[in-house]
């Protein structure tokens, strides 16, 4: 085939392509490498033999983001360690930081986050089924397990996304009530509004690594928090951690802090500002349902 016509026919799947890869790396940089490398290898074979292209390309996208989600996973503690002596700004080279930001909104930070908690294979079944409705018979071939095995992968994502819940629903209802209030009125920097959702003895701490990052070691008393969080938690979004509503705060999907929170009398009690690696570790982050 004509290498223009093929150029051609490869930039109508682009847009379906770096969507497939975006919610499997969580970064428009890296999900360009993987079209890429998808183009590079279209390039190369041709479409001999290819009855369905978008069907072909996703699948190399996958398989191409599989392989740097494994490569990911193997650096990760010197990744973890490397960005928790980080000062607060996210330092990765990006073509494109404003249009990540729009694909980080359109996926969710809170999914971004929680994805990131999975394993590779995990990931992949989870974003091809359940985000792209790919079958198991395909997604089988691409993580190298039998369609049940796949099947199994994807259901176990879908566990740890959607977490467990430690409290009654109507107080889980309750605490998003409060968080979100709590949340835009951070954002529209409403001082008032602030103090009305703060409890009169609430307390709020920061671990080491989050005092690095420009958080305070402790705040004390609903006017002091108030006027540290006012006009602020622009890239903070609801989350539930360890069954219970909390927040965390993830620039373009990049966990930089998980805050925990106590509830008293239906105002907010104690921050926990968590940066330290290992504790994200021992956290079971989950998405809130709408």
């Amino acid at each position: 085939m004509d290498e223009q016509l093929l150029a051609e026919q490869f930039e109508t799947h682009r847009t379906h392509l770096r969507g497939v890869a975006y919610r499997m790396l969580g970064s428009q940089s890296e999900a360009d490498d993987a079209v890429q490398e998808a183009w590079l290898r279209l390039s190369l074979s041709g479409t001999t033999g290819v009855e369905n292209l978008g069907g072909w390309l996703t699948t190399v996208v996958a398989r191409v983001c599989l392989d740097m989600l494994r490569s990911r996973k193997s650096r990760r503690e010197e990744s973890l360690e490397a960005q928790a002596s980080r000062p607060t700004a996210i330092r990765e080279s990006r073509p494109d930081p404003g249009y990540e930001a729009l694909l980080a909104d359109s996926v969710g930070l809170a999914m971004l986050v929680v994805l990131e908690t999975l394993a590779p294979a995990e990931r992949v079944a989870f974003v091809l089924h359940d985000m792209f409705d790919i079958p198991f018979d395909e997604i089988a071939s691409i993580v190298g397990r039998s369609s049940t095995a796949a099947r199994q992968l994807a259901s176990r994502a879908r566990r740890r996304v959607r977490g467990r819940t430690e409290v009654h629903q109507a107080d889980l209802i309750r605490q998003r009530e409060i968080v979100d209030a709590f949340l835009a009125a951070s954002r529209g920097g409403d001082f008032q509004a602030l103090l009305s959702l703060l409890d009169p003895d609430v307390v709020a701490r920061a671990d080491s690594v989050a005092v690095r990052r420009g958080a305070v070691a402790e705040i004390r008393g609903p006017e002091a928090v108030a006027r540290t969080v006012k006009g602020r938690a622009l890239a903070a979004r609801p989350v539930l951690i360890n069954g219970s509503v909390g927040i965390v705060v993830a620039p373009r999907g990049k966990l930089l802090f998980v805050i925990r929170l106590k509830f008293k009398q239906g105002k907010i009690a104690e921050f926990d500002v968590i940066a330290t690696p290992e504790r994200f570790r021992q956290l079971d982050l989950a998405v809130l349902s709408e």
